[in-house]
Parts: structure tokens; C-alpha cells; sequence
């Protein structure tokens, strides 16, 4: 008996989340880039703009990486931020009135992206699976 199947049918693989230290390396490599393009650019003083940035930035990467990854990938677009967006440059300080705010919004952002990212590659995988076989 010859059983007739669509080629471009059955489910696909949901794609596998970038590793975490790929996660890190592209965050921090990224935000640095960033943050030296908001400087040439003039508008690095605007520390508000630079943080919406950086946290779009960290949801993007969110959405390829791992729920595991993303304290770390929001302390490295905090670093960026802090040693070459904010006074005195090149030095790590830590601002009680605005760090932790900066922390929380740049964890924030990268787990939103990271359960956005898991939430659609779900709901892509559901949507692949069959519930019939038309042949069968």
C-alpha cells in the first residue's frame, strides 16, 4: 500500500535559544556599539533616551536568548550604560536615587523579550502540528 504524504507537511522544530554566554557576548558587544553611537551622535547626555534604547536593545536580545541569561544581559547594558553613559566616564560607580531603577528597567525589559520570544515560538510550533491527516 503506497501512503501518499504532502512533502512540506508535519511539524517543525521550535528554534533552540541562543546559549547564554552567545547571549552575553552579543549583549555586551551591541550595547557597547549603542551607546558609542548615541555618543557620536551628541545625545549620550540624554541618560533617558540612552536607557529606553539599551532596554529595547536587551527585550531584542531577550527574544533569541534564555529566561537563565537575562540578569546577565541586563547587568552588561547597565555596565555600557554606567562606565560610558553617565558622569565620571570610563569609571564604574554605583548611584543609589538611579541604578537600581536602571537595573530593574533593563531586567525588566529582557525578561518581557524572553517570554515574548518563548510565547511565539509556541504558538508558531501549535500552529505547525496538524490535527488531521487529510490523506489518512
Amino acid at each position: 500500500m503506497v501512503e501518499w504524504r504532502l512533502i512540506g507537511r508535519g511539524a517543525r522544530q521550535v528554534p533552540e535559544p541562543w546559549a547564554t554566554p552567545l547571549t552575553w557576548t552579543v549583549a555586551y558587544g551591541s550595547a557597547f556599539v549603542l551607546v558609542a553611537l548615541l555618543d557620536v551622535l551628541g545625545v549620550l547626555d540624554r541618560t533617558g533616551l540612552a536607557l529606553l534604547t539599551l532596554s529595547l536593545l536587551a527585550a531584542a536580545l531577550g527574544l533569541r536568548g534564555r529566561f537563565v541569561a537575562a540578569p546577565g544581559t541586563a547587568a552588561l547594558c547597565w555596565v555600557c550604560l554606567n562606565v560610558l553613559g553617565t558622569e565620571p566616564t570610563g569609571e564604574l560607580s554605583w548611584a543609589g536615587h538611579r541604578d537600581p531603577g536602571w537595573m530593574a528597567c533593563l531586567l525588566l525589559a529582557t525578561v518581557a523579550g524572553t517570554a515574548i520570544g518563548r510565547l511565539l515560538h509556541a504558538r508558531s510550533a501549535y500552529r505547525r502540528v496538524t490535527p488531521f491527516d487529510e490523506f489518512g
